[in-house]
């Protein structure tokens, strides 16, 4: 998409971009050309949406995903220890999955925790697997008040065994509910899941359960952890920063992207309207005119 109003001087960085690239997306949404985070034409949303439009309430995406970063950034521009941006990253999360909820958006992903996120330091990935802890219980009696179903993907298995019994308890919990669909991506990893996936489906060849010639994209979806998952339509990655960070590889191929300069413990209401306004906006053509 190219942006049909630059700033005065910025616009002698258009051609400089190819024409995939010229735009910048962001929810606060104030990134300036000149930064180093993003040398991009700017597009800005309000930080303040306190009121979704009935066109925007009209265009739901039905799956929205949310790279939720930024909580250490967070801690250390006040003065803090990590752990009390993991706690306000916690009420972040709180705010969104009930905002979803309220407005009858059927998914919603969370990264929580990547594989990658076991390689920092013991005494940290210690302090965020007991707060997980404390979060089940703590919110589990709240999704199930607001009839939220609980889904996790990743390799559960590496986790705590505190942490797998009470993901096992929240999970059977909030079962029978049939509202949002929250889904909880813990030791998760978008190349592992994909590297899983082949390695279903080779076993299922070797045994004869399965004609190479049969596989196509609809088989291998089938072999991820969000095979009965529909893709997301939105994903928002929060702190500023320009990557996907092994997020959903194969799910987000046709997803629209909005990153936000606004840290995950800041990411309340309005910023979470200002994507979905922002989502409304959008056209999607998946290849097509």
């Amino acid at each position: 998409m190219i942006l049909d109003h630059l700033a005065g001087s910025k616009i002698a960085a258009l051609g400089r971009l190819k024409p995939g690239l010229q735009t910048c997306l962001s929810a606060s949404f104030a990134f300036d050309l000149q930064s180093p985070i993003c040398n991009l034409p700017l597009q800005v949303v309000s930080a303040q949406t306190t009121h979704l439009s009935p066109e925007a309430k009209a265009s739901l995406p039905r799956h929205v995903a949310i790279i939720m970063d930024g909580n250490g950034r967070w801690a250390r521009q006040g003065h803090l220890p990590r752990i009390e941006g993991h706690r306000a990253g916690a009420e972040s999360a709180r705010i969104v999955i009930r905002t979803a909820g309220e407005l009858g958006i059927k998914y919603l992903t969370l990264y929580a925790f990547s594989v990658e996120n076991w390689n920092r330091p013991k005494d940290e990935v210690d302090a965020l697997m007991k707060y997980l802890v404390h979060y089940l219980k703590s919110e589990t009696p709240e999704l199930n008040k607001n009839n939220v179903r609980l889904e996790i993907i990743g390799q559960t298995y590496r986790l705590p065994e505190a942490v797998q019994e009470h993901l096992k308890k929240s999970l059977a919990t909030l079962s029978k509910n049939n509202g949002l669909t929250l889904i909880m991506a813990l030791s998760y990893g978008g190349r592992t899941e994909i590297v899983e996936a082949a390695r279903s489906i080779a076993q299922q060849v070797k045994l004869g359960e399965l004609d190479p010639a049969d596989i196509n994209e609809q088989v291998f979806a089938q072999h991820l952890y969000t095979r009965n998952i529909p893709d997301p339509d939105l994903l928002i990655r929060t702190s500023g920063e320009m990557r996907i960070s092994n997020f959903l590889l194969w799910q987000i191929s046709y997803a629209e992207l909005l990153v936000t300069p606004t840290l995950w413990p800041d990411f309340r209401k309005p910023q979470f309207y200002a994507a979905l306004e922002e989502y409304n906006r959008r056209h999607r053509r998946f290849g097509g005119l």
